[in-house]
């Protein structure tokens, strides 16, 4: 199979914060996908500038630079045969601006960077239909989070009460997590409200209650070192409690859904919001 495949019939993959944590592992699994090219790298990071990301990540040399300008690298991904594919993985301060201008370039985005609001992602699905170009926000690659989503919608129908708490590393920049919002979005969407009160509740300290997002659903959010990434769900009723609990302990569990993401945005024409909708 490598052997019938050209460079012509390969997918050009431009990674947006190649030598961060997630941009690293992202590279190293388009390196070893038999249908993926890696045909740029782009990271603010002025100690990478111009080295092989092979070597700055480990993998052995891609011939591939390391570069900070992100407009000349989408330049570059255009030029190729086959409509290029940018995974983004930097800031949430520039993930709008970098999202647009992969759309403008026509190259399809693939977005694991969190933060963005409601209107900015309208924004985006708007552009995205305006340029009939494919687009993906994906606030979490991991299956198995997606699986924790649908139990937690088939326990809501069971249960009135529900928090969630997020736990990340403290170098995560936004609060609360895009899955935890994305987890509570989707239990809202159930058209039921959650947790009535049943005393008049006061905060001593603003917070000490987590963040109150749509149909009364609290989230809760931690950041410490040694964590990674994890969330709990926690339902409750009289006399019993059920937890939903996804751990992450290598970021390697989220390159099946990157990778199925990169190869699921070459086919569509808008954007789409959510693993669980290209599975």
């Amino acid at each position: 199979m490598i052997g019938a495949m050209t460079n012509q019939s390969l997918i050009p993959v431009v990674v947006n914060g190649a030598a961060g944590k997630m941009g690293r592992e992202v590279i190293k699994a388009i390196a070893q996908a038999e249908d993926l090219m890696l045909v740029g790298a782009v990271d603010k990071n002025p100690a990478y500038l111009g080295q092989d990301v092979g070597e700055v990540i480990g993998c052995g040399a891609l011939e591939v630079p390391i570069l900070n300008d992100l407009q000349s690298v989408l330049v570059l991904a255009t030029q190729e045969k086959i409509q290029g594919v940018m995974v983004d993985f930097t800031h949430p301060d520039s993930v709008y601006d970098n999202t647009r201008s992969a759309i403008a370039y026509g190259v399809r985005p693939v977005v694991g960077t969190t933060g963005l609001s409601e209107a900015q992602i309208k924004d985006l699905a708007e552009f995205a239909d305006k340029a009939s170009t494919g687009a993906l926000i994906i606030p979490n690659f991991s299956i198995g989070m997606v699986l924790l989503q649908q139990a937690a919608l088939q326990a809501a129908q069971y249960f009135d009460h529900v928090e969630i708490i997020e736990l990340h590393h403290n170098q995560k920049a936004d609060a609360p997590s895009g899955t935890a919002i994305k987890t509570a979005q989707m239990l809202a969407e159930l058209g039921k409200t959650f947790n009535p009160q049943v005393v008049t509740e006061t905060e001593h300290i603003p917070g000490a209650r987590g963040s109150k997002l749509e149909e009364d659903i609290r989230i809760h959010s931690v950041r410490l070192p040694g964590l990674i990434a994890h969330q709990e769900v926690i339902f409750g009723a009289p006399g019993q409690i059920y937890t939903l609990r996804h751990d992450t302990s290598d970021r390697s569990c989220y390159m099946p859904g990157v990778l199925l993401s990169i190869r699921k945005v070459t086919q569509l024409t808008s954007l789409v919001y959510g693993l669980e909708k290209i599975l």
